[in-house]
This record gives C-alpha cells, structure tokens and sequence, in this order.
C-alpha cells in the first residue's frame, strides 16, 4: 500500500476481495472494506486538512 508516499505491507485477510489498485481502509495494517475511489478522494481530503491545522496549532505561538 501507498499512502502519501509511504509504503506498508497491508494485511488483506478480512478482505480477500481486494484487487490491485482498490482502495481500502486499513487500521493498524489490515484492509477493513473496500472503498470506492470518491470515498477514498474524501477520507484523503479529510486527512490533508487535518494535517494543515496541524501544522498550523504547531507554528502558533502558546
């Protein structure tokens, strides 16, 4: 699997019928359900956010 760049070894047990170049959601490295790519583009977009306010609160003075 890659994730932004990173790549991981995903367990795909509880979903066998995961092809190559499905998307999954993955918890601490086993693929839960298969997703379709617009649910997949939202997760991404959910977590870009995340990480920008992140980033931000860490440049903001306490």
């Amino acid at each position: 699997m890659d994730f932004g760049g990173v790549i991981k070894e995903i367990n795909l047990a509880y979903t066998p019928e995961a092809e190559p170049g499905d998307y999954v959601l993955v918890h601490v490295g086993f693929a839960l359900t298969v997703i379709d790519e617009a649910e997949a583009q939202r997760t991404l977009a959910c977590l870009q956010e995340i990480a920008a306010l992140d980033a931000t609160r860490a440049e903001a003075p306490l």
